[in-house]
């Protein structure tokens, strides 16, 4: 239930994106204390312009079923944020980070919902 959907203007060759996704899937498991089984992160490259320049950046929508909280969000960023730079070569001050709690009605799977 878990969703992490990662855009950025870097390009990845395909070893880059699957380290990266398989990090990242992980640390969202692990902040939030659900199984990773429930936990999506895509990741797509798109045109970005932040802070008046194109160089390397990137935009993060983190969806949840409960489970965030402000020191949950805080562990997120830092996390989200060096896996980036390491792996992109992305600064944490060119990464933005949005965190929702979804009501679990309003999050379907497996035909229905979880609430």
């Amino acid at each position: 239930m878990p969703l992490l959907k990662l855009e950025t203007n870097v390009a990845l060759a395909e070893d880059q994106q699957n380290r990266l996704l398989s990090s990242l899937s992980k640390a969202v498991a692990d902040a939030l204390g659900k199984p990773e089984q429930y936990v999506m992160v895509t990741l797509a490259r798109t045109a970005l312009w932040m802070a008046g320049r194109g160089d390397g950046a990137a935009f993060g929508d983190l969806r949840s079923i409960g489970g965030l909280s402000p020191e949950v969000n805080r562990k997120l960023a830092k996390e989200v944020s060096k896996l980036l730079s390491d792996v992109l070569g992305i600064p944490a001050d060119r990464v933005y980070l949005n965190f929702s709690n979804v009501e679990a009605r309003n999050w379907g799977w497996n035909g229905s919902t979880f609430g």
